[in-house]
């Protein structure tokens, strides 16, 4: 057997084994979220499985009637929304940066992921007690001070996929052409960045919706999505709230597909 062929995926035998692979971790990545869908088409108030014939959105209607589902909704938008609007800026100054740096960029790239890596609990925690030395009261402020060192590498990196695609030879006609640097960065690089800058304000948003370990220490009377769920569910599995996580989990891919399109509609325009 020749192994080289195998791990090349050049042999039939190697393909097949990959793909194999491949399929039953994704199998067994999405199928807990599968059961939550169709459990949340359950009419009854016992949680389980039905038959396609008893599917139902009665919940989901049921969604509409929760006044504190959609405080916590409202709360969570708003926190969403300021994240994605400060992590985006910051993320493409971080790839500028990063771009622009000719020494030691590996260990400015490495301070900046390693974000990624701090548990939130450990992040959460050190932030409030940080937050409350410089007299910062928990609020909705300082959930969304949290969510953006959480998003932040995420944003980060999209910028840099981004900027990336911009060719130097590019920027360089624009300025043989006359055009400053800003203006040459306002006119070229930004357009063409368009579809990752909306990415990253897209993911960000997202992390902060479903982000609940650094909310926990953060939030004062607030109560986002995670944390409304987090209550409820220690109060018993409730239909309802098998019903939100569907919609969230439909509106989310809805919201990354859209993305994705979107880049792969740029990337094949270049």
């Amino acid at each position: 057997m020749n192994f080289d062929a195998i791990v090349t995926g050049r042999t039939g035998g190697g393909r097949l084994l990959f793909t194999t692979i491949t399929a039953l971790s994704l199998a067994i990545m999405y199928a807990p979220v599968l059961y939550l869908l169709l459990a949340s088409l359950n009419p009854d108030a016992q949680l389980g499985l039905v038959t396609p014939s008893r599917y139902s959105l009665k919940w989901y209607f049921a969604l509409l009637d929760d006044g504190r589902l959609a405080g916590a909704l409202k709360e969570s938008a708003m926190v969403g929304l300021a994240t994605a609007a400060l992590a985006t800026p910051i993320g493409l100054s971080a790839a500028l940066a990063y771009r622009a740096m000719t020494r030691l960029r590996g260990v400015f790239l490495l301070v900046i992921l390693s974000a990624m890596f701090v548990p939130g609990t450990i992040e959460g925690l050190g932030l409030s007690a940080t937050l409350r030395v410089v007299g910062l009261a928990p609020s909705w402020v300082t959930i969304a001070i949290g969510h953006l060192l959480w998003t932040l590498p995420f944003a980060a990196v999209v910028s840099l996929i981004g900027l990336s695609a911009v060719r130097p030879s590019t920027i360089a006609a624009a300025r043989d052409l006359g055009a400053g640097p800003i203006r040459a960065f306002v006119d070229i690089t930004l357009p063409l960045m368009r579809t990752n800058l909306l990415s990253s304000f897209v993911f960000a948003f997202l992390l902060s919706l479903n982000e609940q370990a650094r909310a926990y220490y953060l939030a004062g009377r607030q109560n986002t999505l995670p944390l409304y769920m987090f209550g409820a569910m220690n109060s018993g599995a409730s239909p309802t709230i098998y019903a939100f996580s569907g919609a969230i989990i439909v509106i989310s891919v809805a919201i990354v597909a859209l993305v994705f399109a979107g880049l792969m509609g740029q990337q094949s325009r270049r």
